[in-house]
This record gives structure tokens, C-alpha cells and sequence, in this order.
């Protein structure tokens, strides 16, 4: 019983030997620059399979700077669902020195998010520049808007933003920026009565995309936009109105060629007509000799110079040119 106790103790000694030896240096660190982690704390967190030197280093930055506001235990919950504690540290210091409002929660989403939360306080500190459009994105190199009479702009901008910390979580990205300032500086573009207008003042282009509040529901504020450049394209007012002239030609002569079609119709319609009467003419000039045959054999026609009897009378001919019919009473 006395060796089992004996080798009991040595084997805590030594465990608390192996303890000290291998996290005291860590602890003295956290120690001094008070952040109070104890050797127990540090020997849980290999336990927990959690990386003890990063904890401490990501603490004692920390607390170096004033920040007291998350415990130990949430940097190890970071740690273990896979964040980068490290970068959440020093987005949090950046923040808190730029006077940015930022908790650990907030940072720690924007990591778990994919995003880049050091980036983001970055960004919020020293405004970032967005070409529109992207020459990347391979739609043209400018943003094309026609004025209201007729004449065709094309513009390049430049739009400077800074991170919106508070809608990083569920913000629309720079594609979403770059979409809604095109569709801004062309809506603009077309409100201009003439390009003459937008020409001699760039910025009515600019304060009126501005008004829009184009960066609503985005990860990012809207600094500024600025005109980079402004030139004239085509006349797309004229050549509209030459492409309808055109199509009104085009519409005019197939109406043209309908009533000329239909005369030709009408045309051969009554050709057909006047054939189909001819032969109906002839047919009754045919059935003429068949009735005046008829009539002589009826007894009801005479030769010139015949007298005609009618009920047992005799009637005079009165002309020897036309032969006279009797009249049935």
C-alpha cells in the first residue's frame, strides 16, 4: 500500500513537473502583462485540443490594448468553430484604436461569415476606391447613358467606400455597389435635358446619384463618386429617328404594294367578269333565231306583207318593215 502511494505521488510530482515545465513560460507571460491565465487553464486547453500559445498571444494583445470586454473562454470557442482568432484579435485592437464600434460577438460572426474582418476595419479606416464599371467584370470599360436629346455619354467613376461594420453580417458586397451606381449614373444621364448640361457640370451627375442612397442594405458606405472621365458617343436620338424614318418607308411601301396586289386582283376579277358576260351575251344572241323559228311556227309571227288573223278577224299589216304581233285580250 505504501509503494502504491509512493508511486501515486511521484507520478503527480511528475506530472505537475511536466505541468510547469512545459506551460510556465506561457503562464509567466500572461502573468506579467496581466492577463491572470492559470497553469490548470493552460493545461485544460491542450486537453480541449485548443492551441494554448495562440490563446495567451491573443489575449495578452488584447488586454494590452485595453480590451476586457471577452474572456478567454470565447477566444477558445473561436478557436474551435474554425475562426481565425488571430485576425479577430487584431480587427478588434484596429477597431477599438480607429474609434470603431465593434464587439467580439460582431467580429467573431464576420470571421465565421467567411469575411474578412481585418479587411473590413481596414477598409473602414482608409476608405477603399471602386472603379465603375469593372474593367475586370469584361462588360466595356464605361457606363453609357443617353440624355434627353438624343446624344449618348459615356462615363467612367470612381466611388470611394468605407466598411459599414454594422451590416457586414447580411450586407450586399462591391458587386452590388458597382450594379447600383451604373444603373444611377445612367438614370442621371437621362435626366439631363441636354448633354451640354452634363458636360458643363459633371457633379449634377454625381449629386443626384448620391440623393438615390445607392449604398442601403450594402456592407458599405458611400464616401464619395467622382467623374473620371466624360465623353461624347453617337447621336442615338438621330439615328433612332433615322431607323424609324426607315421603317416607316419600308411599312409605307408594303402598303403601297397590298393596294397594288388588290387592284391587280380587282383587275383580273372583272377581266373574268366581262369574259363571263360576253358569253352569256352570246348565248342569248344564239337563243334569238331558235325563238323567232318558234314564233313562226306558232303561227304567231308572218312574213311582210301577211295579214294576221286573231279570232276570225283579219288585221291589216301596218308596216311591212316590222311585223306586228296580235295582241291576246
Amino acid at each position: 500500500m505504501t509503494a502504491f502511494l509512493v508511486v501515486v505521488l511521484f507520478t503527480v510530482v511528475g506530472g505537475l513537473l511536466f505541468v510547469i515545465s512545459r506551460y510556465f513560460s506561457l503562464w509567466l507571460q500572461a502573468y506579467v502583462t496581466g492577463t491572470r491565465i492559470s497553469l490548470l487553464s493552460l493545461f485544460l486547453m491542450t486537453l480541449r485540443n485548443v492551441n494554448p500559445h495562440l490563446i495567451v498571444q491573443c489575449r495578452v494583445m488584447a488586454v494590452q490594448a485595453g480590451l476586457t470586454s471577452f474572456s478567454t473562454r470565447e477566444i477558445e470557442a473561436q478557436y474551435l468553430a474554425g475562426g481565425n482568432v488571430l485576425r479577430v484579435t487584431t480587427a478588434l485592437i484596429a477597431a477599438h484604436r480607429a474609434g470603431i464600434t465593434l464587439d467580439w460577438n460582431t467580429a467573431s460572426a464576420i470571421d465565421l461569415a467567411g469575411r474578412d474582418v481585418l479587411e473590413a476595419v481596414q477598409v473602414s479606416v482608409n476608405p477603399k476606391v471602386i472603379n465603375c464599371p469593372d474593367p475586370a467584370a469584361g462588360r466595356g470599360d464605361t457606363l453609357d447613358g443617353v440624355s434627353r436629346d438624343g446624344i449618348q455619354l459615356k462615363v467612367r467613376v470612381r466611388v470611394t467606400v468605407r466598411t459599414n461594420v454594422a451590416q457586414l453580417v447580411g450586407g450586399a458586397t462591391e458587386a452590388t455597389i458597382v450594379a447600383r451606381v451604373g444603373e444611377g449614373i445612367v438614370s442621371a444621364i437621362g435626366a439631363c435635358d441636354s448633354y451640354r448640361e452634363a458636360l458643363a457640370d459633371p457633379h449634377i451627375i454625381t449629386r443626384r446619384v448620391l440623393t438615390l442612397g445607392l449604398d442601403s442594405q450594402t456592407a458599405f458606405s458611400i464616401v464619395s463618386i467622382d467623374i473620371a472621365e466624360i465623353r461624347v458617343g453617337t447621336n442615338i436620338g438621330a439615328k433612332l429617328r433615322v431607323d424609324q424614318a426607315n421603317t416607316d418607308i419600308r411599312i409605307a411601301r408594303a402598303a403601297a404594294e397590298k393596294r397594288r396586289a388588290a387592284a391587280v386582283a380587282r383587275e383580273q376579277e372583272m377581266v373574268a367578269l366581262t369574259r363571263e358576260n360576253e358569253a352569256i351575251f352570246v348565248l342569248a344572241e344564239a337563243a334569238i333565231p331558235v325563238a323567232i323559228a318558234e314564233l313562226f311556227r306558232t303561227g304567231k309571227l308572218r312574213q311582210p306583207g301577211q295579214n294576221y288573223a286573231f279570232n276570225d278577224r283579219v288585221m291589216p299589216n301596218r308596216s311591212s318593215r316590222n311585223p306586228v304581233l296580235p295582241v291576246r285580250r
